[in-house]
């Protein structure tokens, strides 16, 4: 005679579970009954054998005083199914998800079964019917069957089935029953089974997630674009091979790292980390015009960048045509970009919005860092002009010899050196468009002259050439020297003077308009870093004593190192630098001087020292050979001859050594100051 088993769960779904698992291992040897408590039972519970999914299924029955307690009772021990379990295995760690079952005692009890068989790198939240706790961020959930409890703002569900009985109680059952070793062979096979089949689809998971990652690799270093992936606070997550090319990065292992260690250019950072920047812009890496645009992915809290090269999309993008004319010349800024809500600021960017709409000639004067580019990359972009090119060239970084034939150009054959073709020069370049000339106090009596007939005249004519050009070009010039007393100590030319000062605007030391500076250092931190740092209302007052003699230049250079130094999200009084930070900058009385430096380099002098400072911090032997090298596909690009009379001045001027042998050429301590004065932006 056949013996009879009676199971009660709480659920219809688990008692189907429980059922089917029964009769894998009982098959017909056993009349099985069952019952779920929340259809209703009417009836006691007895039978030979009586099974209870829970202990809360037997406190509710001996409640209702409907289970005979005469009876052989196994209440089941459960656990998850290996049936469902590779679902959520690989689900990414520390995920945020909310374990929902359809009674508290339960949902914690299967959180502790998935802690315990391994599954323990999530951040499981228990739910069930009554949870009062405000879960709405989590966007995925877990359950046991139970998917009509699962809340409507969930995304994504993954149910992994109804809890079945441990090894330990269907081992108990088939003993109370009498018939374990008839089926012992058959239980442990199936058990084997089960994680066997469990095995195979994690082992086929992961060897589809493999292929799919390598064919991923595949398409994204097959792209003809650079693209780059970077979380909020700047850490790679994806780098692929074209950037690698267009950045000329050297590293093999870059996923992980932070953009600002693999990115040097100063304006494709800001871009980067400005978080409100929404349009592309064109940037010049390694002699090469790209143009980069980004999206932010809100879900994922990261950035995707895309690298174009400007070269091989311009004919197709007529976006791109007008906004790089030729070589990268174009204005980056308009006067929103210009930061400040002073009297002293706001009444300059109002006379330059004036005079933007005329087509006079401008003469900027500004002590250095006060912005003077940025004002005439403004002008240009509010003037009619604004399509046609936009040229910037710093007189104080072109060696004398070399600015006529930058601005005029010059023709083939002109002298030594000089290009197949010939060459159009910087004025022949921004025909139709605006040319800024900045430290225009630094050009010699001679170039004074020419230039004074490219005003005049609007025409040019290059070196070694008979032609004469018409040029249609508005000048824009800036200085930081005092021009009047150049013009009565005859170094400047009275005429170039004012013709020069159709248009004048002064800009205003940062110092003369101290209201503007928190304003500034909100728009450096957002720029800076995605994060949200504030600075406390001490460290601000402590800020605005300074007289900030290097202008917005020199505070954010001081806002870019209290950023590094920080310990929290917030800047405080500490993380202002020491005074020896400020180097060439001495106290008196309560307020910060600067101390003049009286050595005047050009940028190509600079450039110079700043090389032999970084081969010798790499322990590199520094020659001229070496440095002519460095040089080639610079704009500073001169043959080892030239190299060595650049050295022999900078002798002289007592800021480098040359030495024989393993020492090569070095900064002395005079050098190594005035390059970290430089750097640190202070009045040069």
């Amino acid at each position: 005679m056949k013996r009879s088993i009676t199971l009660v769960a709480g659920s219809e779904q688990t008692r189907d579970t429980l059922v089917k698992q029964l009769k894998e291992y009982l098959s017909d040897m056993v009349s099985i009954n069952s019952y779920a408590t929340e259809t209703g039972i009417d009836q006691m519970i007895k039978d030979d054998l009586v099974i209870l999914s829970s202990e809360a299924i037997r406190n509710d029955l001996l409640e209702l005083k409907l289970l005979d307690t005469t009876c052989e009772i196994i209440v089941a021990k459960r656990i998850v199914s290996y049936d469902f379990i590779d679902k959520i295995v690989l689900l990414p760690p520390n995920t945020d998800v909310l374990l929902v079952n359809d009674d508290p005692e339960s949902t914690y009890e299967t959180i502790e079964i998935l802690n315990s068989i391994g599954i323990d790198n999530l951040n499981y939240i228990p739910y069930y019917p009554g949870t009062k706790e405000n879960i709405k961020q989590v966007h995925i959930a877990i359950t046991p069957g139970e998917v009509d409890k699962i809340p409507a703002f969930i995304e994504k569900t993954y149910d992994i089935g109804a809890r079945i009985m441990d090894f330990t109680t269907i081992t108990k059952i088939l003993n109370r029953l009498d018939i374990l070793h008839q089926k012992a062979g058959i239980f442990s096979q199936k058990y084997l089974e089960k994680i066997i089949n469990i095995a195979k689809r994690l082992s086929n998971s992961t060897n589809k997630i493999l292929e799919l990652n390598k064919h991923l690799h595949l398409v994204i270093d097959g792209l003809n674009d650079g693209l780059l992936v970077y979380s909020k606070n700047g850490n790679i997550s994806v780098f692929n091979e074209n950037l690698k090319k267009l950045l000329k990065v050297p590293y093999t292992k870059i996923i992980g790292k932070s953009v600002k260690n693999i990115v040097y250019n100063k304006n494709l950072l800001e871009f980067l980390m400005d978080k409100d920047a929404v349009e592309g812009k064109i940037f010049e890496l390694n002699n090469l015009e790209v143009f980069v645009n980004k999206f932010y992915l809100a879900q994922e809290d990261s950035v995707i960048a895309v690298f174009k090269s400007v070269k091989e999309t311009m004919e197709t993008n007529e976006k791109l045509r007008r906004e790089l004319i030729h070589k990268g010349f174009y204005a980056k800024y308009t006067f929103e970009d210009i930061i400040g809500e002073s009297e002293k600021i706001n009444r300059v960017k109002r006379i330059g919005k004036k005079l933007a709409v005329s087509d006079l000639t401008i003469l900027i004067e500004g002590e250095s860092g006060t912005g003077k580019e940025l004002f005439s990359s403004a002008i240009h972009m509010q003037s009619k002009r604004k399509k046609g090119p936009f040229l910037a060239v710093n007189f104080s970084a072109l060696p004398d010899e070399l600015i006529e034939s930058e601005l005029f150009g010059y023709e083939e054959g002109a002298f030594t050196g000089a290009k197949k073709g010939g060459k159009a020069g910087l004025f022949e370049q921004a025909d139709g468009g605006t040319i800024f000339l900045d430290e225009i106090g630094d050009i010699s009596l001679k170039v004074q002259a020419r230039l004074l007939r490219v005003l005049q005249e609007k025409e040019v004519m290059r070196i070694g050439g008979t032609k004469i050009k018409l040029i249609d070009v508005r000048i824009i010039a800036a200085t930081n020297k005092d021009l009047v007393k150049m013009v009565k100590e005859k170094k400047f030319r009275e005429d170039l003077y004012y013709r020069l000062k159709m248009g004048y605007i002064h800009l205003p030391p940062l110092r003369e308009r101290k209201i503007d500076i928190p304003k500034l250092m909100d728009y450096f931190i957002k720029v800076e870093t995605t994060e949200d740092i504030k600075i406390s209302h001490n460290t601000m007052n402590e800020l605005l004593k300074y007289d900030w003699y290097g202008n917005v230049r020199e505070l954010k250079n001081t806002l870019t190192y209290m950023l590094a130094v920080r310990e929290g999200i917030n800047l405080n009084l500490k993380d202002i630098p020491d005074k020896g930070f400020f180097h060439g900058i001495i106290p008196d009385e309560g307020t910060y001087i600067q101390k003049q430096i009286e050595i005047d380099l050009n940028e190509e002098q600079r450039y110079i020292l700043e090389k032999i400072y970084l081969l010798n911090k790499n322990g590199q032997i520094v020659g001229r050979e070496k440095l002519s090298k460095e040089t080639i596909g610079t704009k500073y690009e001169m043959t080892k001859y030239q190299m060595r009379s650049r050295l022999e001045s900078l002798e002289k001027m007592g800021l480098i050594i040359k030495n024989r042998g393993k020492h090569g050429t070095q900064l002395t301590q005079n050098g190594k100051e005035f390059l970290m004065a430089f750097v640190a932006g202070y009045g040069l």
